[in-house]
This record gives structure tokens, C-alpha cells and sequence, in this order.
């Protein structure tokens, strides 16, 4: 494993892996007929992706690219994303990645509150990125990735000159904007190389090897998962990282077999889905060790596993802070929310709506550092452009998480869900996902999504939208059937009060659901669904 100091840069530690790991295999894509690229599939050593960055840099630096520059990649999930990162770190640029589902008001939002100097954009987005550029007050160079000449000249100087340091900015990365706009996140260099080490060293069931594994990364790379936690955590170790476009669950298990993979990352939606596939060989043919994600239904877990033959290891973390916790430790606590104990580096406590600790076992908000010390060491620069927000979020110094989470005795802590997502009705707190979970599992219901609606009575009411498994079941005959369902397994006051079927559901681009995006402004929520509110009640 490569060494990190805590000034490394990430030019240094990608030069220094491209001299030990030369000729081992660093970054692939695999095969996928019809897409829009690389279709047959690509690989690159360390030695090859080395001379492709060094070329790259070239480009960047002879158009007059340099430290403080930021620069857009709209290039969906190309490996080439992520070579183009390494050249622009080395010069200490930042990376704007751009999510390419973004319809034109994401575009010009995140043109202009970024202000990103240049943008290289692939050609089946060209059109999309020019119809945005043309409604934006700001608009930056831009060239075609598939273009290998020079670069549009940078219009201002370097606003950093002097050495690239380890902390200055490597990425802006956006929120999912689940709650109004997103913010943009600033990530250092030292950030994003010590997120990769977090990662790599968290032992236990989580162990990467010293050359020889290589994870299966089917999330976007305009998030940090991909493009930082993972990308960095195999470069330090010598690793490879297969970087899908997204899930395919039809040839998951091929591709695992085809590509030797050892780790693979997941989605709380990837247990159902592949659960729900006939047998194949190849499940059993497969070589993972461990999988690292979050959200796996509590039902689904220990039954995945005995069909699979792997753990899920369920992690914690969020943009703003590089630290994770994750459940690599025994006991695992499968079944249960559980997502592992804090580690040396990390503090966590659960605290009520004034910042008070709360005894083990009783749900609140959590909040994490590094230590009393330097409570924001490792964690992000900053939102930009919004000090006032970052200070909000790092009140009494500790960073707010927005989480509602329980703590056992022995340090495990348990998501609940997240704070905006509980449910408030006649005085009892419901979490969202925990219905949501139920519902998953029906063998109607394809994706669910559960949130409060207003209530004359109660204040809020529980509605769960759901998309069928069938699109031509009955309406009504199925709304009855989850109702009875849940009315049968889940306190009364849980079971939904009104069902509203839906052909399919908002998501973001590593597919969670966007809850605010079901229903314009002005619109009602209970329009065309199924009342059962009268019908819930305390059984005896």
C-alpha cells in the first residue's frame, strides 16, 4: 500500500502508483453492445492511464489551465472521467462533474453557481449542454471530448499560482437536491486522497488486498462514491476499478464472473431485484468477497447472503464528511438498520432537536467529527458560495447529518431515517422507510415511495406511492391487498392512509427516489389515490 502524508498531493500519490503498479490493471469498462461508448468494453494499466493523464495535463496547462481553474466533465460514466481528473488535480484544477440526466435549469443552475472555466462534454450531450449554455448568464469554454487538438484558451489566469497543494480544491460535487437546490460541496485534495485511505484500512470484513482486487462500481461518477471513495481506495492499494454506467441486473452475474470481480458496490435496490432473478450459474461461480453499500432492506439481508454467498457490509457516509462508518465488524447485526461503530478518527452521537445527547435506544439526529480538537479535520471545505449554511450544518462543532439514528449499548448505531422523512400523525413519529420496507417486499410493488400529506385531523397522514409490478393489476383490488398487508404487520397508525399508483418515480442518478419531484407545486397529493384513513384502527 502507497504511504499518504498528510500534505500528499494527488498528483504525488497518482505518480507514485504509476511507478509501483505500472503494469497491473487500474481502470476498466466493461463490455455493453449499443452504448454509447466503448461498447465492446476497454481496460488501462497504471503505465497506460499514466501517459494518457501526462498527455492530458499537457493540454490543460499549454491552453493556460491551472491551480484555482474549475472545469465541467460531462461525460456520463466514460473511465475517461476519471483520467481527466487525475490531469486536472495534478494541476491543481477542480472537477465539476455534471450529471448528464440534468434537464436544462439543473444545467444553467450549476453553470452559473459554479462558474466553471471550461467544459468537456461528450457528443451525445452536446446539444443538451448548448441548449443550457444558451440560457446561462454564465458561460464557459467548451470542447468536445472526442476532440484531441487544443483547448479553447483559459480566459483568466490561474487564480492560485504556486504549487498545488493538498488543499486546494480537487472537486465541486453537488447534492442530489432532494430539498431545494443543491449545494455544492468543496473537496480538497487531502480530502479525497485520506476519503480513499478511511476506506481502504477499515479491516475487518471490508479487507482489500495489495493488488489482485477489483470492485464493480455500477454508481454515477458525478458522486463521491465512484469517483473518490472507491477510485482512491484501490488506487492506494493497486487495485482496479471496473466502472459500469449503471445496474444491469439481467447480466450482473455474468459480469461478475466475466470480470473476476472481488468487491462490488450496491444499492439498497440492487437486493430486491436480483433476489427476484431466476438462478443462474454464474451466482455461484463468482469470486466476491464483500459488497459496500447502504439501504439493503432488513428482511433482504441475511437472505441475500445465503443465496449469494457474501456479505453486504452497510455504510454510512455523506459528501460533507470523508469519514464512514460502516458495519465491517462483527457483530454485524444482520436484519436490523444496523451500519457499524465509530472508529479512532471519528466521533458520533445522537443528540435531540437542542444538540443534548440522548440515551441508547432513543432515536435522534446524528452528528459526527473528528475529534474536540479539530472537529473539521478531514471533512469538507465548505458549501460554495454559502458560508452561513456550512455554519448551520457544523452548529456547536459537530456536523449535522440530518439522519435520525439509534445507538445500542456497544456503540452500534442504526439508521432510522432521514430527519425530513418522518412522518408526524396524532403524535406519533413514523419513519418513512420503515414502511417503505415493507411494502418493498410485497411481490406487487416494483418501487414504493412512502411521505406525509396533510391531515385536517392528525396533522399529517401517511401516503405510499407505488409503481405496480404488473402495470395492468387492478387498482383498487391491489390498493386493498397492501393495505390489509400492512395493516395486518405494521402498528395501525403506520399502515398508509392513502395509496396513489404511479406508472414510475422521480429518481436521482444513483436511483434514489426524489420525493420532492412527485408532484408539481399547487398540486394535490391525494388526487386519484385510495382513502383508507377511516379504516385505520387499534386492533385488539
Amino acid at each position: 500500500m502507497l504511504t499518504r502524508r498528510h500534505d500528499s498531493t494527488v498528483g504525488e500519490i497518482w505518480q507514485a502508483a504509476v511507478a509501483a503498479f505500472g503494469a497491473a490493471p487500474f481502470l476498466a469498462a466493461p463490455a455493453l453492445p449499443g452504448r454509447a461508448y466503448h461498447p465492446d468494453g476497454i481496460a488501462f494499466t497504471y503505465a497506460e492511464a499514466g501517459a494518457i493523464v501526462e498527455r492530458l495535463a499537457a493540454r490543460y496547462a499549454a491552453a493556460g489551465y491551472g491551480q484555482g481553474h474549475r472545469v465541467a466533465l460531462m461525460l456520463d460514466n466514460r473511465p475517461e472521467h476519471l483520467l481527466h481528473k487525475l490531469a486536472l488535480n495534478q494541476l491543481g484544477i477542480s472537477v465539476v462533474p455534471v450529471n448528464g440526466d440534468y434537464r436544462r435549469a439543473e444545467l444553467v443552475y450549476l453553470l452559473e453557481h459554479s462558474a466553471a472555466d471550461l467544459a468537456i462534454v461528450a457528443a451525445e450531450r452536446a446539444t443538451q449542454f448548448k441548449e443550457a449554455l444558451a440560457g446561462s448568464k454564465h458561460r464557459p469554454a467548451v470542447a468536445a471530448f472526442e476532440d484531441e487538438g487544443p483547448l479553447p484558451r483559459a480566459l483568466r489566469p490561474p487564480p492560485l499560482p504556486g504549487p498545488v497543494t493538498a488543499d486546494v480544491e480537487a472537486s465541486l460535487l453537488y447534492t442530489s437536491g432532494t430539498t431545494g437546490r443543491p449545494k455544492g460541496c468543496i473537496l480538497s485534495q487531502r480530502y479525497e486522497l485520506e476519503a480513499g485511505e478511511w476506506y481502504t484500512t477499515a479491516g475487518g470484513l471490508m479487507a482489500f488486498r495489495d493488488g489482485g482486487d477489483r470492485l464493480w462500481n455500477p454508481l454515477p461518477v458525478y458522486h463521491l462514491n465512484s469517483s473518490v471513495f472507491s477510485f482512491f481506495a484501490l488506487m492506494l492499494r493497486g487495485n482496479c476499478q471496473f466502472q459500469a454506467d449503471r445496474f444491469h441486473p439481467r447480466s450482473w452475474w455474468r459480469d461478475m464472473v466475466a470480470s473476476d470481480i472481488t468487491v462490488v458496490h450496491y444499492l439498497g435496490i440492487i437486493a430486491p431485484i436480483l433476489l427476484k432473478q431466476d438462478p443462474v450459474p454464474e451466482e455461484k461461480a463468482h469470486r466476491v468477497r464483500f459488497g459496500t453499500g447502504a439501504g439493503i432492506e432488513p428482511q433482504l439481508h441475511a437472505v441475500f447472503e445465503e443465496r449469494f454467498g457474501f456479505p453486504l457490509l452497510e455504510i454510512w457516509g455523506m459528501t460533507e464528511m470523508v469519514r464512514a462508518i460502516v458495519s465491517s465488524h462483527e457483530p454485524r447485526k444482520v436484519g436490523t438498520r444496523a451500519f457499524g461503530r465509530a472508529r479512532p478518527g471519528l466521533e458520533a452521537r445522537v443528540v435531540d432537536e437542542n444538540d443534548q445527547p440522548l440515551p441508547d435506544g432513543t432515536p435522534g439526529e446524528l452528528v459526527v467529527r473528528h475529534s474536540a480538537a479539530t472537529p473539521r479535520a478531514g471533512a469538507f471545505s465548505g458549501y460554495l458560495n454559502d458560508p452561513e449554511a456550512t455554519e448551520r450544518a457544523w452548529r456547536g462543532g459537530w456536523f449535522h447529518s440530518g439522519d435520525v439514528v439509534t445507538r445500542d449499548a456497544d456503540g452500534t448505531f442504526h439508521f432510522v431515517d432521514r430527519k425530513k422523512n418522518i412522518i408526524r400523525r396524532a403524535g406519533e413519529n413514523i419513519a418513512a422507510a420503515e414502511i417503505e420496507a415493507w411494502l418493498q417486499k410485497h411481490p406487487a410493488v416494483l418501487q414504493v415511495a412512502v411521505l406525509a400529506v396533510p391531515d385536517p385531523l392528525r396533522e399529517e397522514e401517511v401516503m405510499a406511492c407505488v409503481v405496480p409490478r404488473d402495470p395492468a393489476a387492478d387498482r383498487g383490488a391491489l390498493a386493498e391487498t397492501l393495505f390489509a398487508d400492512c395493516l395486518a404487520n405494521l402498528a395501525y397508525y403506520k399502515a398508509p392512509g392513502w395509496f396513489l399508483f404511479r406508472e414510475a418515480l422521480p429518481t436521482t442518478g444513483t436511483q434514489k427516489i426524489q420525493k420532492h419531484a412527485l408532484f408539481a407545486a399547487g398540486d394535490d397529493p391525494t388526487a386519484g389515490a385510495y382513502d383508507f384513513r377511516d379504516r385505520k384502527r387499534r386492533q385488539h
